[in-house]
């Protein structure tokens, strides 16, 4: 007599088999008929429902090692284009973070007198649009006149100048003044150099675009300067991260203290020019030829040469006397500048000698233009303190 959990378990299996069997007659339809379109291809077993896996791919084959090269390759030139494209809005987004590191100084200063930093960038923020806003209020009507007068009088000061018998001697051979008085009377001039007067406006419309991108930029990276540099300090391993945060510390001093060194020598720039135009004469143009001085001053070595020849131009226009005064005031102050105040500034900021000043000015013009010369001094000073701080005391131990 059989075991009554045997018979139980006995019948267990009946019935499953028993279900199993009214299913397969329920759903005749689970194997595909012939021509159907669901009919396997392969026979398939139980442990393989969807065919047995093939072999890999061999890494050494020939097909394999191409592809990936091919893919390389050409991952690699698409990186290239997106950033050829996306150069501009870096060159913004590069801006504003010097700009920011240079403005931190003032934002630490409110710090250390018991102001929150977000408050003090927004103060900072109120503060910048505050004086720019009087500046083009108090100035703006004289500097929009004084610019059209400019404007209406370069004929004339071009005819001026072949009254000198040196320089219509240089126009006689190299046909400079002729060259720029046709382009100038052109009626074309406007369309075939600035596109027309749509163009223009949106040329206008870009300039001021990117300023308010690299002023807004430049208040949130004021206002996340901390929690950035921890995370890029996050990066390094952390048996050399208090050292990384040491040498980064010190580079974001000398970015600092450069931008604010740059702005004085500008500012002082234009200032002495304003004053020396005001008292030889040049007042109808000294409004904007200052402020042409003090940007153009912004870049080192050639922007302070070529707003001195521009002015002297311009004096020579006016008169004789002006513009032998204009080159021998701006002799003088380049040489002073150049060898006196600049290399003071920048070696008490910066610690870089001046080769090295040079050298990387005329590296980042060639590479990057006026932005490339603009941040070349920090970025070689940067260079620098790593080659001094790792290299060297590395090759010390060696």
């Amino acid at each position: 007599m059989a075991d009554p959990v045997v018979r139980r378990r006995r019948g267990g299996e009946d019935d499953d088999d028993a279900r199993d069997s009214g299913a397969a007659q329920e759903h005749p339809d689970e194997e595909p008929a012939k021509d159907s379109l669901f009919e396997p291809a392969t026979p398939t077993d139980a442990d393989n429902p969807y065919g047995r896996p093939g072999a890999p791919v061999s890494r050494s084959s020939i097909f394999y090692k191409g592809f990936i090269g091919a893919l390389g390759v050409a991952i690699a030139v698409a990186l290239v284009f997106a950033f050829r494209d996306a150069l501009a809005v870096l060159e913004l987004v590069l801006v504003a973070v010097v700009l920011a590191v240079g403005l931190n100084p003032i934002v630490e200063f409110a710090i250390r007198r018991g102001v929150k930093r977000g408050w003090a960038v927004l103060g900072l923020g109120v503060l910048i649009v505050g004086i720019l806003t009087l500046v083009v209020i108090v100035v703006g009507g004289v500097l929009r006149d004084q610019i059209v007068t400019l404007i209406d009088d370069a004929p004339r000061l071009l005819n001026d100048l072949r009254k000198h018998a040196t320089i219509r001697h240089l126009d006689q051979k190299y046909h400079i003044i002729t060259d720029l008085e046709q382009k100038v009377k052109d009626p074309n001039f406007l369309t075939d150099y600035f596109g027309g007067v749509f163009n223009v406006g949106l040329s206008v419309l870009r300039g001021v675009f990117g300023v308010v991108v690299i002023f807004v930029l430049t208040l949130y990276f004021l206002a996340g300067l901390p929690s950035l540099k921890r995370s890029l300090y996050s990066l390094a391993p952390a048996s050399r991260r208090p050292r990384v945060a040491h040498l980064g510390d010190e580079i974001l001093r000398r970015v600092g203290r450069y931008v604010i060194g740059a702005f004085l020598v500008a500012c002082l720039a234009g200032t002495v020019s304003l004053l020396f135009m005001l008292s030889v004469g040049l007042s109808a143009y000294a409004l904007p030829l200052a402020l042409m001085v003090a940007l153009l001053d912004l870049v080192p070595l050639v922007g302070s040469i070529l707003g001195a020849a521009i002015v002297s131009i311009v004096g020579l226009a006016n008169s004789l006397p002006i513009g032998i005064a204009c080159i021998v005031f701006y002799v003088i102050y380049e040489t002073l500048e150049g060898y006196v105040i600049y290399p003071r500034v920048m070696r008490s900021s910066v610690d870089v000698p001046e080769y090295v000043t040079i050298i990387a000015v005329l590296v980042g013009g060639a590479v990057g233009g006026i932005v490339g010369a603009l941040l070349a001094l920090p970025i070689g000073a940067a260079i620098m303190l790593l080659v001094r701080e790792v290299w060297v005391r590395r090759q010390d131990t060696a």
